[in-house]
């Protein structure tokens, strides 16, 4: 048994771990996006940053983890740790060659002024007239944005000019009574991505159930491929992380050229995302009618009420469903991190694409949140599925996807980009 220390010592461990990958992970792909200009070169560089992202995903649940089992625990994180040194190293080498970003300060600092500016000054009327409102751009020689949008007119206030809150040199003399025009248009801009992003969230919770509920299915089934090699039922997932990789080369090579070349315009994000919607319920589609030949295939051989029976069915069975959810993956993935990313105030480009890790991580706490509420409410999972209706779960996933499919429609029916449409131009022209 280990002792008190031993535990904390792990925990510390994997939590300086968590740190290291939510803070490099995705401020790294808004890093690497800032180098470049354009649209295509952009979209090229999420593409085949998570094409390596999902390629690496794959060794360290595949030869990281044979050499963990053959060899030893200490031999593959021994690994792990010289890997990311010679990572780090890289990095820092090319560090003259990076194109940096200065700081402008707090972006949510921003964001909270709009409000509070707003709120202070909800009982002065709202001007039709350009004038009226501060359009100077703080830290910034452009001017972006003169007057405000109509959308969420309660928040043009915040941009108002009133008495005092201006200097003689027209900056801003009061901050939290005033503020730019590009300010209140960066928290419309947040305003009006919400939907799309909630959408996310229930478009990640059926894959985070399936991935769970797929190596359940595994550890009944046949994994032998061979007389000599079984596949570990918790390895599972590298399916839809091989697939995904593979995809997003197809689709960056082959589809997405054929696409432009039939439509004269490049697929824009929500495109994208839609795509991945579809295939991301297929999957379910695919889970359930595998999951009832399973059921079926138990009852055949009497083996409902066994635990520890293998059932007649090879393990490969199972492998579509991951497949077709992993190139789901390779069109809504990329597809919102490029959105986030061209879509988000240029002051939280970093904060855009960690967004999507943070969508996933919400969706995985639902997903087992709607697995502890199906055992309770329901008899399709006990403790042995094979006296259980697991594919009633998948069933009931699907109609979750095309719910959430039908209400993000919706969402992108009304959606209004800020900046896709010009950098889609500029994709277009350099192909």
């Amino acid at each position: 048994m280990p002792t008190k220390i031993q535990f904390a010592v792990l925990y510390m461990g994997i939590v300086l771990a968590s740190i290291g990958q939510g803070g490099t992970r995705f401020t790294i792909a808004a890093m690497g996006a800032n180098q470049f200009d354009n649209a295509k070169d952009q979209a090229i560089f999420f593409n085949w940053y998570v094409v390596i992202l999902y390629a690496s995903a794959v060794l360290g649940s595949t030869v990281i983890v044979y050499i963990e089992d053959s060899f030893s625990w200490a031999l593959g994180f021994g690994i792990c740790v010289v890997v990311t040194f010679i990572g780090l190293a890289i990095f820092l080498l090319g560090n003259r060659y990076y194109r940096h970003i200065k700081p402008q300060g707090s972006p949510f600092t921003s964001l909270a002024r709009v409000i509070v500016a707003a709120t202070r000054k909800r009982k002065i009327p709202i001007s039709s007239k350009s004038g009226d409102y501060y359009s100077e751009q703080l830290g910034k020689v452009e001017k972006v944005v003169a007057v405000p949008t109509e959308s969420f007119r309660f928040l043009n206030r915040a941009a108002l000019k009133t008495e005092g809150v201006i200097n003689s040199d027209s900056s801003i003399a009061k901050p939290w009574r005033l503020c730019s025009v590009q300010e209140v248009e960066d928290l419309k801009s947040l305003i009006r991505i919400c939907p799309i992003l909630s959408s996310g969230i229930f478009l990640s919770t059926p894959i985070g159930v399936l991935t769970s509920l797929t190596v359940l299915q595994a550890l009944t089934v046949d994994r032998h491929l061979g007389p000599h090699f079984k596949i570990p039922a918790g390895t599972m997932v590298v399916f839809t992380l091989a697939s995904t990789a593979i995809s997003l080369i197809l689709i960056d090579r082959i589809l997405y050229p054929i696409w432009q070349k039939l439509s004269h315009q490049s697929p824009t994000p929500l495109q994208r995302i839609a795509l991945g919607h579809v295939f991301n319920a297929l999957g379910m589609l695919v889970a359930a009618l595998v999951e009832s030949k399973r059921l079926k295939i138990t009852k055949t051989h009497h083996l409902t009420d066994e635990t520890n029976s293998t059932i007649p069915m090879s393990v490969l069975w199972l492998v579509p469903q991951m497949a077709v959810v992993g190139i789901g993956e390779a069109f809504h993935y990329p597809g919102q991190v490029t959105l986030y990313y061209q879509e988000f105030p240029t002051s939280l480009r970093s904060t855009s694409t960690a967004m999507c890790a943070m969508i996933i991580g919400i969706a995985y706490y639902l997903s087992n949140a709607v697995i502890g509420l199906t055992q309770r409410t329901t008899g399709w999972l006990p403790d042995n599925i094979n006296n259980g209706r697991l594919d009633n779960v998948y069933w009931m996933l699907l109609v979750v996807g095309v719910v959430n499919f039908g209400y993000y429609l919706i969402c992108a029916r009304f959606y209004r980009y800020r900046n896709v449409g010009k950098e889609n131009e500029n994709y277009i022209s350099d192909r």
